[in-house]
């Protein structure tokens, strides 16, 4: 071995195994590669090109052996262009000299293995980002599905994403050993669907609250997650957010909208980006919250969630009220497949405009009527018809000015819910829906299966 490495083409950046490049509006993708060449030899040069990984043909003219920037001092550098999306491809080199007019029969250089073109996400957040799904499941890993891990080295993905051994970036180590994530599901999906590979940078940490994420707070997660995209290329498609659980406190929950929306557009601000799609997860339910301020921190973070969605642009969301968990608060294997496919169908109808129907049942107006002993909702986003599995779930709350009002019955019709009150509104009022953060079970698109997004604090007009 060691002979070996005394002699040819070296490559020392640019890229490396299992490498997924961002490409660009155009569909192509770009690769500067630098390194060293030795030979006891004058008058050398450095020749690269890219070919298909499976059947080792050039991928196009501008792929073939071109030389590279070749210095006497022993540096050399180069650029493939114009690398169409897709793969898997190789990038190989080679040491031309004057002794030997055969390039067939060059000096061996540095070949790099499975590389792809096609769209880079950003995994961030807390722990549902990781992934603690605990039971069994069949996701197998997929060539041209492939993930940065924390060791800063590229590779096929597969569970656990987060996994922690040799990381060069300790501040998003998990404690225990993480389990199944929706990301595998989702990129196999998109890759199925847009036919080039999908790469992922993971830069999530259990239990991590917005402060983390904020650069107008603590911020050293976010430092984190722009160090990692910057070693992937400083370019990405999209960023998959699932975060909130560590700010449904009192304190925290108050603040979370401002906050949140600061935050997304920070990011975009320090990507150089403001159109970049951040796909986020409305919080899940979760066992055993007994503090009532809590539960209805739970509600004021999922609103946080829904109207940044609203407000700005290319940001959507994903709900996951209706998933099972593994435990208390995070969502199971068999959940997991199910968000993975429903932030596909997000990501193909909002981000890559696709013709198909993406978007939640999303509450639109709510209004008095029956002289005030009666509470319309109007949703957007229904495709068939909404139903509700449990015909007696009271996963609605009217509240005005003398508190909380009984709803006798709920009537669900098309796209709209009658709520039916013991008494007359008095005053101001206003409606919650799926409440708290272990709410009954909520309507769905009965079409799509589907939940609506859980709403709190919308005014009866």
């Amino acid at each position: 071995m060691k002979e070996v490495e005394k002699f040819g083409v070296f490559i020392y950046s640019g890229a490396m195994n299992w490498q997924i490049f961002q490409q660009d509006e155009d569909g192509f993708g770009e690769i500067e590669l630098k390194g060293r060449w030795r030979l006891d030899e004058a008058e050398c040069a450095v020749e690269m090109r890219l070919v298909n990984q499976d059947t080792g043909a050039v991928v196009s003219k501008d792929t073939d052996w071109k030389q590279a920037v070749t210095k006497t001092d022993g540096t050399w550098s180069g650029e493939i262009k114009r690398v169409p999306a897709g793969g898997l491809y190789r990038i190989e080199t080679r040491l031309t000299h004057k002794k030997q007019p055969l390039k067939e029969w060059s000096i061996r250089g540095d070949i790099i293995h499975n590389i792809g073109v096609g769209d880079l996400w950003v995994i961030a957040g807390q722990s549902n980002a990781v992934g603690y799904g605990r039971e069994a499941v069949n996701d197998s890993p997929e060539l041209g599905v492939h993930l940065m891990r924390n060791s800063e080295k590229w590779i096929l993905a597969t569970h656990p994403l987060n996994d922690s051994t040799d990381t060069r970036h300790p501040v998003n180590c998990d404690i225990p050993n993480p389990g199944h994530s929706f990301c595998l599901s989702f990129a196999k999906i998109l890759k199925r669907n847009l036919g080039y590979p999908i790469g992922f940078i993971q830069t999530a940490l259990g239990g991590s609250p917005l402060t983390r994420w904020n650069p107008l707070e603590e911020g050293d997660l976010y430092k984190n997650m722009l160090h990692c995209i910057e070693l992937a290329g400083g370019k990405i498609k999209g960023i998959l957010w699932y975060q909130g659980c560590s700010d449904t406190d009192d304190k925290g929950s108050a603040s979370y909208g401002s906050r949140f929306k600061n935050t997304l557009l920070r990011w975009r601000k320090d990507l150089k980006d403001d159109g970049i799609s951040i796909l986020t997860v409305q919080l899940n339910r979760v066992y055993g919250i007994k503090d009532k301020a809590v539960d209805r921190g739970w509600s004021k973070v999922r609103e946080a969630q829904r109207q940044a969605a609203l407000e700005l642009k290319n940001i959507f969301i994903t709900p996951a009220i209706d998933l099972p968990l593994s435990d208390t608060v995070h969502i199971s294997s068999a959940g997991n497949m199910i968000l993975g496919e429903r932030m596909a169908r997000v990501a193909l109808g909002g981000v890559y405009k696709k013709p198909i129907q993406f978007k939640a049942p999303d509450i639109a107006k709510a209004s008095g009527c029956n002289g005030g002993k009666t509470v319309r909702l109007i949703f957007d986003n229904v495709v068939g018809r909404l139903c509700n599995q449990d015909s007696d779930s009271p996963c609605f709350k009217v509240e005005d000015e003398k508190g909380a009002v009984d709803i006798t019955q709920i009537e669900y019709k098309g796209s709209e819910v009658y709520l039916k009150l013991l008494r007359k509104l008095e005053g101001s009022a206003v409606v919650h829906g799926a409440y708290g953060a272990n709410p009954p079970m909520v309507p769905v698109d009965i079409d799509r299966m589907i939940p609506m997004l859980a709403f709190y604090n919308v005014k009866i007009g």
